[in-house]
């Protein structure tokens, strides 16, 4: 075993040699001069579990040398308002050193209205910015050059309507769309299940995830075509083995969807990517990222013959948990954040987002949203945790958690295999009331104060002074109104009309609608507008009523 272990160890190296990621710095320290080596090896049966870093089954990590090469990306969620006002906070957050954009959109967007729509009206601008057209996405990016910066999009039904947006954008800007680099949600099955900001049934909504996975191959090849998200499950109530179990059910549903389109696996998969949630239980947070990894590598070989390690290779952002947040006592979730990040680290996340103290109460002040960052910086620079990787890995406890969460997920995914696989499971309302009833008995052991929740069913105290809050100007929608109203008067109206009909005629055909959408944005054609000529072509989903 020894022998193995050794010629492994050789053969991590030279990936290491390979990867052209040197470390960060020459010697890695405690406080107290303690040498740290990159990893540790335990005795015993080794390699085909745990492997080493940034080898099969990643358990130990997607890459060789993970944060002693190359820290994760510190991106913090932000939008509000309108395209000016999140480019400030944007301009700010860089200036306190994010390493990389994340874009709220509001609903309207995310369900493909413009802000001028009826059903808009009280809307705009309050959970993200509003972006309707091409113009406030040159606003919300100006003076940040896409070619410098990753930008994330948390945007799913209208997601590559968003990336066309972005790819007009960066053309506008001089920049090659090869070198681009970012990614969008664009995890429409998630939304069927917990989520709700869907639009169109699942086939041609499968269709669009698709388009873009063969248009980036393409075009934007350093693009993340897609980031399957057990986040929003997490939030709705299910357990750290269904976040896993659902979230890589929906991965296979995506990569069976992109082989049948006409792709290889090994064209599109090294570009796809995973969000998970950094919840309460440290321990068995850490235990779930691990084995996500090593299940993911495993079914991606078991089932689709993957050959490219980058196919195999799960990576993930990871965001502390909103639903932990509370209203009472709100300086108390400063203390939640720093240890559900914490988990994301020791798990081995590439990037994170910290929540704000006061996102409980509205949108993340200027000096929350700091606080948040400066979490993330204080364990990357003072905690030492990112300088030896996997630091839990062989823990006896975080190595039979592992074992268990992996197995309990195969559980769940040999069920939705049987239902059909997970569109049938979504239709079926199998995954949802699994949510629903985890939810339930977690909400009944608060309630019986089994599960201790400080500030709200256990050491409660009478509030401080209220904190500020972060308040959207009222007259932002009638800003955006009048905005789109000048736009829709200036445009080349024959031009607008010439390509939503091509839009039409190509949504009831077979073409990549990708340059569809750019040609029509670059003629000033909105989000509304393309979604619209979309909801006349495929219809709306109308989901099951009861399960």
């Amino acid at each position: 075993m020894r022998k193995d272990l050794t010629k492994a160890k050789q053969s991590w190296e030279d990936e290491v040699a390979r990867s052209g990621r040197p470390e960060r710095r020459e010697h890695f320290e405690t406080d107290s001069g303690l040498r740290l080596e990159p990893f540790y090896l335990p005795d015993g049966n080794y390699l085909e579990d745990q492997g080493f870093p940034g080898q099969l089954p990643f358990t130990r990590g997607a890459q060789p040398t993970m944060y002693r090469g190359r820290l994760w990306t510190m991106r913090q969620y932000a939008g509000y308002a309108d395209a000016a006002e999140t480019n400030r906070r944007f301009q700010f957050l860089l200036d306190q050193g994010q390493s990389g954009l994340s874009v709220a959109f509001d609903l309207p967007t995310q369900i493909g209205y413009d802000a001028d729509d009826p059903i808009a009206e009280g809307e705009v601008g309050k959970v993200g910015v509003s972006i309707s057209c091409l113009e406030d996405m040159e606003t919300l990016f100006r003076g940040i050059p896409l070619d410098q910066v990753s930008t994330s999009m948390t945007i799913n039904a209208p997601a590559a309507i968003l990336l066309a947006m972005y790819i007009a954008v960066a053309r506008r800007q001089g920049i090659d769309p090869a070198v681009l680099r970012g990614t969008i949600q664009n995890d429409i099955l998630k939304e069927y299940v917990a989520r709700g900001t869907y639009i169109f049934p699942p086939e041609p909504a499968m269709r669009l995830i698709t388009d873009v996975f063969q248009y980036c191959r393409e075009t934007v090849p350093l693009w993340n075509t897609i980031s399957v998200s057990g986040y929003h499950m997490r939030e709705a109530g299910c357990t750290a083995v269904q976040e896993i179990a659902f979230t890589l059910a929906n991965g296979i549903a995506y990569v069976e969807a992109a082989i049948q389109s006409g792709l290889e696996v090994d064209q599109f998969a090294p570009r796809l990517t995973f969000f998970f949630n950094a919840h309460n239980d440290l321990l068995e947070e850490v235990a779930k990222f691990r084995a996500a990894r090593r299940l993911w590598a495993r079914l991606m070989i078991e089932r689709f013959g993957a050959l490219d390690p980058r196919s195999i290779r799960l990576r993930f952002h990871a965001q502390t948990a909103g639903s932990t947040l509370t209203a009472q006592q709100p300086e108390n979730n400063v203390v939640r954040v720093a240890l559900q990040a914490l988990a994301a680290v020791l798990g081995g996340a590439q990037s994170l987002h910290t929540n704000s103290m006061d996102e409980a109460l509205g949108l993340p002040t200027e000096r929350a949203a700091r606080t948040a960052l400066r979490t993330q910086q204080i364990l990357a620079h003072e905690m030492g945790v990112a300088d030896t990787i996997d630091p839990l890995g062989g823990s006896f406890l975080i190595e039979h958690l592992t074992d268990e969460i992996e197995a309990g997920a195969r559980e769940h995914i040999a069920k939705i295999d049987e239902l059909g696989g997970a569109l049938a499971a979504v239709d079926s309302g199998y995954m949802q009331s699994e949510i629903q009833e985890a939810a339930y008995q977690a909400q009944m052991r608060m309630e019986s104060e089994e599960t201790v929740v400080v500030g709200v069913n256990a050491y409660r105290s009478a509030d401080p002074a209220p904190m500020e809050i972060l308040n959207v100007d009222a007259a932002i929608e009638s800003t955006q109104r009048e905005h789109l109203s000048k736009l829709r008067k200036a445009r080349d109206a024959g031009r607008v009309e010439d390509q939503l009909k091509r839009l039409k005629r190509a949504a009831e055909g077979t073409d990549n609608l990708m340059p569809i959408f750019i040609d029509c944005l670059e003629a000033d054609v909105t989000l509304g507008e393309i979604c619209g000529r979309l909801r006349a072509a495929w219809g709306e989903h109308v989901p099951v009523e009861s399960f």
